[in-house]
């Protein structure tokens, strides 16, 4: 296997689980030596010990990105063992309550901007300087269409990527005529994570990526193009894409994927 980011030093934000933990599985594959951070270092041990296990290199880095001082600790520590950073993923982001943009709660809407948008202006003015060490150094920016497109009760969580899109996006201009820092922002669609339970009159997809074990609660929309995995409980009532009320199994199909094993009582 081809390593094309052998003796590069990649740091991932969010890393203990879900993309961020496979986005650092995946670097440490191509070669790359990768930091791991997150809050639980439980979950770092055993992200760290899968890319050991495949050959790789990791380091753990628990830490709050909500205390700027850790991150400034963290910049400091790193840049005292190495030279250049050449991949920072910011994944690390905060989803909040789903609720309507007037019964918002004051302090848990400034903790999810504190995570999703000033945490991550934080790591990019630590790491700035190491970045540009790098010979081809990237940025890569995880973000959610809700940032673009609103969604009802989604308004802190879409308002934060929002804000996060604009800082990342003038960082990109701002670097354009230097070349040396790249700048992307990446979307990769929604997923559920395993043996988790969605409730009721929930909107799911499209392109949802639900993991085995999960319960969907009635009179949720699941919309096309979504897999879920296997052995999940589907309970009645729930509309399955755009099949047509009238040809629920016998109808064209909207891309739905579902799992084997699992349960899907009658409508």
């Amino acid at each position: 296997m081809s390593k094309p980011f052998a003796g590069k030093l990649a740091l991932v934000t969010g890393a203990s689980r879900g993309i961020g933990a496979a986005t650092a599985e995946a670097l440490a594959a191509a070669g790359a030596h990768v930091i791991l951070t997150a809050r639980t270092a439980s979950g770092l041990e055993s992200v760290e010990e899968r890319i050991h296990a495949n050959g790789g290199a990791a380091t753990i880095a628990p830490l709050d990105l909500t205390d700027p001082e850790s991150i400034g600790r963290l910049a400091q520590a790193i840049s005292g063992r190495w030279d250049a950073l050449d991949i920072l993923v910011l994944n690390a982001a905060m989803l909040g309550t789903l609720a309507p943009v007037q019964h918002l709660d004051a302090k848990e809407f400034a903790h999810v901007f504190t995570l999703n948008v000033s945490a991550q202006q934080t790591l990019i003015a630590a790491f700035d300087a190491m970045l540009r060490r790098s010979e081809d150094a990237r940025v890569i920016g995880v973000t959610s269409s809700v940032g673009a497109v609103p969604r009802a009760y989604w308004g802190a969580y879409g308002a934060s990527k929002a804000a996060f899109e604009t800082l990342l996006g003038a960082y990109a201009l701002e670097n354009i005529a230097i070349g040396r820092i790249k700048v992307a922002i990446v979307d990769p669609g929604a997923e559920l994570d395993s043996s988790v339970t969605v409730g009721p009159y929930t909107l799911i997809g499209p392109h949802v990526k639900v993991g085995a074990g999960t319960t969907i609660g009635p009179h949720c929309v699941i919309e096309g193009h979504t897999t879920i995995g296997a052995d999940n409980r589907i309970f009645q009532f729930n509309s399955l894409g755009a099949i047509p009320q009238d040809k629920k199994y016998a109808g064209e199909p909207c891309e739905l994927v579902i799992g084997d094993g699992n349960t899907i009582r009658e409508f």
